[in-house]
């Protein structure tokens, strides 16, 4: 746990500066900084998730530590992908969240805005790809991840790329519910 509450403000600059360093070091996260993770990409998913990882390992401390030991032992990223969703249970968008905090060059974060952009951009229909096999799924994250790359080309690394069309397609919406008057949503 931190107790430097400035720095944990900015929570993404927070993650991918010392979480990710923490992690490199010490080969393992605490649920601590597993959890900020979990919140800064769905603050809705974290009591879900930490009742089913304090089911599996009886403390979220426990979980914590196994899981992200996993995660760093694996031979590689795509046994660290599969690991995740499989083995861990984390559906594609988390378990890519978690890895790009983690990797930031080998891994970038699956959303349904990015998704969004790149069916705007006609570099594919990526929007079930987390619903894919355990034997095709990393080809399939492999597809989304260059489609990500040649979206955003004009950005250096993942991370900016990734950032860049999630905030196009946020601003894409505001503005059209601004010109819609704010519509409700379906449910």
């Amino acid at each position: 746990m931190t107790d430097d509450y400035l720095s944990y403000y900015d929570l993404e600059k927070y993650l991918f500066e010392e979480v990710n360093t923490k992690f490199h070091r010490d080969k393992k996260l605490d649920a601590f900084d597993l959890f900020s993770i979990i919140i800064w990409k769905a603050n809705r998913a974290k009591s879900r998730l930490a009742h089913r990882l304090i089911e599996r390992c009886g403390s979220l401390e426990v979980a914590a530590e196994q899981f992200t030991t996993a995660i760093y032992l694996a031979p590689n990223d795509k046994e660290r992908l599969l690991l995740a969703m499989f083995d861990w249970g984390f559906y594609l968008p988390m378990a890519s969240a978690i890895l790009s905090v983690l990797y930031p060059s080998e891994f970038t974060v699956f959303d349904y805005r990015v998704c969004e952009e790149l069916e705007c951009d006609q570099l594919g229909d990526f929007y079930k790809v987390g619903d894919k096999k355990r034997e095709i799924l990393w080809d399939e994250y492999c597809l989304y991840r260059a489609a990500v790359n040649q979206a955003a080309r004009d950005y250096e690394g993942l991370r900016d790329r990734d950032r860049f069309l999630w905030g196009r397609s946020s601003a894409k919406q505001l503005q059209d519910d601004l010109i819609k008057g704010f519509p409700k949503r379906p449910k």
